[in-house]
Order: structure tokens, then C-alpha cells, then sequence
């Protein structure tokens, strides 16, 4: 019994090992079934060990995230919550752009499975959300503002520059402009009512 426990957890640290070469060189789309061949097992071992793609992909990311969750708690002492919060969401998207398959993660909700009760998003919400809700305290950021507002912006950032020669660069400087604004000296001024029709 202790041997096949013991098998079990090497081809479970095999497959996430290969899992994890794969998504980085083939993003979430990385063939299950190559994933398999390359470790030396079955495809069905995979799916025993990880019933889905996204939960394989959570078991991929969760160092990363955990490193993104004590960076939060770190920043959480912070004087200045603004600061915190900014310095926070900049790190959640440079790991976004830099870790190819990491934004479709957390984006990923396919409609035939039930999101993982730990996943990638649930905890990175956990840890980021005392970051912006002492911002929000602060008056440093507006009162509407939501957690899974900033998720999707940092989402929305990765997979939009991850084809760019220079991502990190590209992501860098629309992660600016987010915090800028497009033109925060003016509002809302100039901003049509009707957002569906476009000049002619």
C-alpha cells in the first residue's frame, strides 16, 4: 500500500513537473495528452491526479500565487494604502504577462465544470481585497471600485500585450495609463451619453 502511495505522489510531481514546461511553452491550451506522454503515463493517470484542465492549471500556478498572497500580506503594513494596493496589482500583472498561461487561468470558466473551491482567483481575491478596501478607506481610490474590477484590468492587460515583442514593456505602460487615467484633470467631460454608436 505504502509503494502505490508512494508511486502515486511521484507521477503526481512528474506530471505537474512536465504540466508546467508545457503551459509555459504552449499556454492553458497545452495538450493534456502530450502532457501525458512526455511524464510516461497514462492519460487517464493524468486525469485521475487532475479530473480537469483547470485544475491542473491551479496546481501549476499555486506557487506563484503564493507568492503573490504573502507580497499582499507583506504590503498590508504598508503606510500608505494607495501605494500598497499599486505596487500589489503591478506585480499581479508583470507573473500575468511573464507566466504564459497564467491570465487565461484566472479567466477561465468553462461552463460543463464548477469553479475550483481554492482556485487561483479565490485566493488571490482573499489576499488582494484588504489591500483595495484600505485604499478605498483612504480615499485613495473610489468607493465603487471592485476587486474583480482590478482582476479583470490585470487580466485584461496580459492578454492583450502577451504577443508584443516587448509584453512586459507594452503591459507596463497600460497599467500606467489605468492608474493615470486617460485624462484625470478633465472627468467625464467630453464623454458621450451614447457609448453603443460611433461618430460618423
Amino acid at each position: 500500500m505504502t509503494g502505490q502511495r508512494s508511486d502515486a505522489r511521484r507521477n503526481y510531481q512528474r506530471i505537474l513537473a512536465v504540466a508546467a514546461a508545457e503551459v509555459a511553452a504552449h499556454g492553458a491550451e497545452a495538450s493534456l495528452e502530450q502532457i501525458a506522454r512526455t511524464a510516461g503515463v497514462g492519460s487517464a493517470t493524468v486525469r485521475r491526479h487532475f479530473p480537469t484542465r483547470r485544475a491542473l492549471l491551479e496546481a501549476v500556478f499555486q506557487e506563484r500565487v503564493e507568492g503573490l498572497c504573502e507580497r499582499a500580506h507583506r504590503l498590508s503594513a504598508s503606510e500608505d494604502g494607495r501605494t500598497a494596493l499599486l505596487e500589489w496589482l503591478h506585480a499581479l500583472v508583470h507573473y500575468a504577462v511573464s507566466a504564459r498561461g497564467f491570465a487565461d487561468t484566472l479567466s477561465y470558466e468553462p461552463p460543463s465544470e464548477d469553479p475550483a473551491p481554492h482556485s487561483c482567483g479565490d485566493s488571490i481575491a482573499a489576499a488582494g481585497t484588504p489591500l483595495l478596501q484600505r485604499a478605498i478607506r483612504d480615499k485613495a481610490v473610489a468607493p465603487h471600485v471592485t476587486f474583480h474590477d482590478l482582476l479583470t484590468l490585470a487580466v485584461g492587460i496580459a492578454l492583450a500585450t502577451e504577443h508584443h515583442k516587448d509584453s512586459e514593456t507594452q503591459a507596463d505602460r497600460l497599467f500606467l495609463l489605468a492608474v493615470e487615467g486617460l485624462s484625470p484633470e478633465h472627468g467625464l467631460a467630453g464623454v458621450s451619453g451614447d457609448r453603443g454608436t460611433p461618430d460618423r
